[in-house]
């Protein structure tokens, strides 16, 4: 059997007029086609819109062409230099290149767009974007590690934009300072263990300081059993930057304390008075000061009264939940990490919240025979994974909520689950808007108000 071909690829150099933005951030121009026709689509990597172009081909595909920026021949007012010397290697970030304020006015029209696109809806009021610190944010994210021979040398980073490779990364500005300068020596650090070429991966996460440690812990996933020498080594360079240091030699359950015997990871609410405990590779927001902001503004949209009960999807730790408690009659949390729903268990206990309930269940499978599903609420709130929450949505008796909020991380879900509610279940859209919460990011972060129609 004959092997299937890659298209082939022009390498020739050619001439763009940038028309558009892309969801993820490239630019749209059209390829010159016969007299009459519009041309085919190509997405070029680093360019933005209004802008003239020398680009290159990267991928040919069926319905549109990939390509990248060799130089810039008319350049948008809205273009800055980047800051990162990795932009356009790291696949890390995509958007330093446009002026931050025009990166948030970029994705509220992408949310605008798919709401009226997929959902066929539109919002009664645009919410104000809402912004914290665009660099030095970031507290959670995974490292890629590879052992590069060519080069005698280790990488640590993020993947580049062809996901096959490493960035050779030296620093990242997005990443919180303590990790984001530490870069080169952690590559170093992996460099000189005897097991350099069996650590895939490092994750990091950031709580908040304790008298022990930072609050901030490094977990080194390893294909193989780790020698005496570089287990000290690990040990010594979580001491020297104050880092807690994990183990995971297998899955999940696997991870394990090297360094301190029993390092305590926590976050603080300190506008709810909660504090959040929580495991090396649990889910956590990953901007802290957007984080707040986000909960402020989502208690604003859903009103939380003292006399009200209030359902809480896909909950998490509680990072919503727990501070809804301070407000609430009582709050019921689920979700379907049963881990993170004995944790929520936990900080509930540990703030002192009885009226804070949490289930473990799948809420992409039938739920309409559990005890929490009949019982009777007033308000629901909504965060769920970039799939949405169609289901459980379709599960739900709606009509005992008069107002629900939907916090969405992509917004073709929200758009989508948007209609179902708008156009078959009788609530209005009465606003949404976009949170910034990975600047310089493609990445769309949303909030949306429905209300029952009167």
């Amino acid at each position: 059997m004959a092997r299937s071909r890659s298209p082939r690829i022009d390498k020739t150099p050619f001439e763009a007029q940038i028309l558009d933005l892309t969801h993820d951030g490239r630019g749209v121009a059209r390829r010159p086609a016969a007299p009459g026709e519009s041309g085919k689509a190509v997405f070029v990597y680093g360019a933005l819109p209004g802008e003239r172009v020398m680009a290159e081909q990267t991928a040919k595909n069926r319905h549109f062409d990939e390509a990248r920026t060799l130089d810039v021949l008319q350049a948008s007012p809205d273009r800055v230099a980047p800051r990162c010397a990795h932009f356009g290697t790291c696949g890390g970030c995509v958007l330093q290149h446009l002026d931050e304020d025009k990166q948030i006015h970029a994705k509220q029209r992408v949310l605008m767009e798919n709401l009226e696109r997929i959902g066929h809806v539109a919002p009664g009021s645009v919410l104000a974007p809402l912004v914290d610190a665009s660099w030095g944010y970031r507290r959670k994210g995974r490292f890629s590690v590879r052992r590069v021979d060519k080069k005698d040398k280790t990488l640590v980073g993020f993947r580049e934009q062809d996901p096959r490779f490493v960035a050779d990364l030296s620093e990242c500005h997005t990443v919180i300072p303590e990790i984001g300068g530490c870069i080169t020596a952690l590559a170093a650090l992996v460099d000189g263990l005897d097991a350099r070429a069996d650590i895939p991966q490092i994750e990091f996460i950031a709580g908040d300081a304790t008298a022990e440690f930072g609050g901030i812990a490094l977990v080194f996933r390893h294909l193989k059993p780790l020698g005496d020498a570089d287990r000290a080594a690990l040990v010594a360079f979580g001491q020297q930057h104050s880092f807690a240091i994990f183990l995971q030699p297998g899955g999940v359950d696997s991870v394990h304390p090297l360094w301190p015997e029993a390092p305590a990871l926590a976050f603080v609410l300190p506008q709810w008075n909660v504090e959040l405990a929580f495991r090396p590779l649990d889910f956590i927001q990953v901007n802290a000061g957007l984080n707040q902001k986000m909960i402020a503004r989502t208690f604003e949209l859903l009103d939380p009264q003292p006399r009200d009960r209030v359902l809480d999807l896909f909950c998490g730790l509680g990072n919503f939940t727990l501070p809804m408690a301070r407000l609430v009659g009582e709050v019921v949390g689920v979700e379907g990490d049963a881990g993170l729903v004995a944790r929520a268990r936990e900080n509930a206990q540990r703030n002192g919240l009885a009226n804070a309930q949490f289930h473990a269940a799948d809420l992409t499978q039938d739920q309409r025979g559990t005890g929490w599903m009949r019982q009777g609420f007033d308000k629901l709130l909504l965060d769920p994974p970039r799939s949405g929450a169609i289901e459980v949505l379709q599960q739900l008796p709606l009509k005992q909520f008069n107002r629900i909020v939907y916090v969405s991380c992509h917004p073709g879900s929200l758009a989508r689950d948007a209609g179902f509610l708008v156009n078959e279940q009788g609530y209005e859209l009465k606003a949404a808007g976009v949170m910034d919460m990975f600047p310089h990011t493609a990445h769309v972060e949303s909030i949306a108000l429905f209300e029952r129609k009167r």
